[in-house]
């Protein structure tokens, strides 16, 4: 019977270290941001407080309803979420310092016979410190490996691009307008942290790359000036800086200053900064932004001049939205400084694919459907209101409104909305209270399950109608 009760709290103590887990892992393994950041305090309650303390007061037959009411909780719960735990090395060896030190624990307390209950909390907190002593020590070690990589080809020339929002896609565009030119390689999909970017060098940089693009991200001072001191870019771009994650940085001020830690580079020939960084100009610093005129945009596709050198330059593509124009210009002078023709740079332009669900076009069952789901800057989402607006018949958004930002933009945000759409469908809980109160014309839907949102599309939207995906915060938000 007490090795069954071992088992049993085995399972139950893995359990509360699968949540622990899955709420580490959304918030990048930083501890601080669980406790501090997190935007469902209700659920550390449901799926960690609340549990270990019914524990602790629970009689031992007691214990066989709260290990099964729990079991049943948390499955459910798990079942319910988009972003679901995803079990990486890290995440297996936390599981097993876990299993083994509250089996090891377990075992003493049964050979002395002094536990009134089996420990939860110092095993958790065990295999956390252990697993963070490991993973710092691998970390080393594995950065040590990617520098060695980079300082190994000598014809390497890194493009860093850091900005508030946009560099995901200035990079996809860079990529695919140099690609023809030099065997260039990026960093895949939103990678952007030291550690993606460490891991990606060491996995996937081809050895015979002349060009590497790396997007860097940050939610603190100093995120990229790590990047920079591992990667030494030839080229930066910062593009523009704006309030996302102002609930990190506090002011905008601080969003600026991390910007610019890309420009720390000791082998830095030019960098490209938005006018938003409010830079002077000099031999290493050009700022761009300003000579961006007659920007048109449609559902067709998007047009824009462009003074370079005194001379006004058209371009035309096929990507959506208005704000495009200047992630584009930040590529064009990138394509200049590497040698690039303007005309060169204009055929590529013409041929650029969009990237995957930012204001991608899609046309099913008679209703055009636009997929900004990646897209949660205030002005990338206002940009594709403005062109929503253009559409002539009924209009449909799903939005769960800005994350990590301030309730005035969400205010604005929600104004807009208003005016623009016939029907707005709302997910997620961060922002429902300000987007509820500040749509006051057009009709509302609240959704708290995202699962349900096929049928709920199936059954208000009809063909002829614009539907319009806008940011896609995973439900844990």
């Amino acid at each position: 019977m007490d090795f069954f009760n071992i088992g049993l709290h085995i399972i139950f103590t893995f359990a509360i270290g699968y949540y622990f887990m899955t709420a580490m892992q959304w918030y990048s393994y930083r501890l601080e941001r669980v406790i501090l950041h997190y935007n469902r305090y209700d659920w550390h309650l449901y799926f960690f407080l609340i549990p270990i303390i019914i524990y602790y007061l629970s009689t031992t037959f007691m214990l066989y309803g709260v290990y099964a009411l729990y079991f049943f909780a948390l499955i459910t719960w798990v079942r319910k979420r988009d972003k679901k735990l995803i079990l990486t090395s890290r995440v297996k060896r936390f599981f097993l310092f876990l299993i083994v030190i509250t089996l090891f624990q377990d075992i003493v307390c049964l050979m002395i016979g002094g536990c009134v209950k089996y420990g939860i909390l110092i095993p958790l907190m065990i295999s956390h410190l252990l697993s963070l002593i490991y993973e710092k020590i691998a970390f080393e070690g594995y950065k040590k490996m990617a520098r060695q990589k980079l300082d190994a080809n000598k014809k390497l020339k890194v493009i860093a691009i850091t900005a508030s929002y946009g560099k995901t896609s200035i990079k996809n565009f860079l990529f695919q307008m140099i690609s023809p030119h030099f065997k260039a390689y990026m960093t895949p999909r939103s990678v952007n942290t030291l550690g993606g970017i460490i891991k990606d060098i060491n996995e996937s940089l081809p050895s015979e790359s002349e060009i590497y693009i790396v997007e860097a991200g940050a939610r603190a001072k100093g995120d990229i000036d790590e990047i920079t001191r591992l990667v030494n870019p030839h080229i930066a771009v910062v593009g523009k800086i704006g309030e996302q994650h102002l609930e990190y940085f506090k002011t905008l001020e601080n969003i600026r200053n991390t910007k610019m830690e890309l420009l720390n580079s000791s082998r830095l020939e030019k960098a490209f900064v938005h006018e938003s960084a409010q830079v002077k100009t000099n031999d290493y610093v050009q700022v761009f932004g300003r000579d961006l005129s007659n920007i048109v945009a449609t559902f067709e596709g998007t047009t824009f001049t462009m003074n370079i050198d005194g001379i006004e330059e058209h371009f035309t593509c096929n990507l959506l939205g208005d704000f495009n124009a200047l992630n584009l210009s930040a590529c064009i002078h990138v394509c200049l400084a590497l040698g690039l023709s303007i005309e060169e740079i204009k055929q590529s332009i013409m041929n650029l694919k969009g990237v995957e669900h930012r204001l991608e076009k899609i046309e099913a069952g008679g209703k055009l459907i636009i997929d900004d789901s990646f897209n949660g800057n205030f002005d990338g989402m206002i940009s594709s209101y403005e062109l929503a607006s253009t559409y002539p018949g009924r209009k449909v958004i799903i939005t769960p409104g800005i994350v990590e930002s301030t309730l005035e933009a969400n205010q604005l945000l929600a104004k807009k909305i208003d005016s623009v759409f016939d029907l707005v469908i709302l997910t997620g809980t961060i922002n429902l209270n300000t987007l509820d109160t500040y749509i006051v014309e057009t009709e509302k839907i609240l959704v708290h399950d995202k699962s349900t949102l096929e049928t709920i599309l199936a059954k208000y939207t009809k063909a002829g109608d614009l539907i319009l995906f806008s940011n896609d915060a995973p439900n844990f938000m």
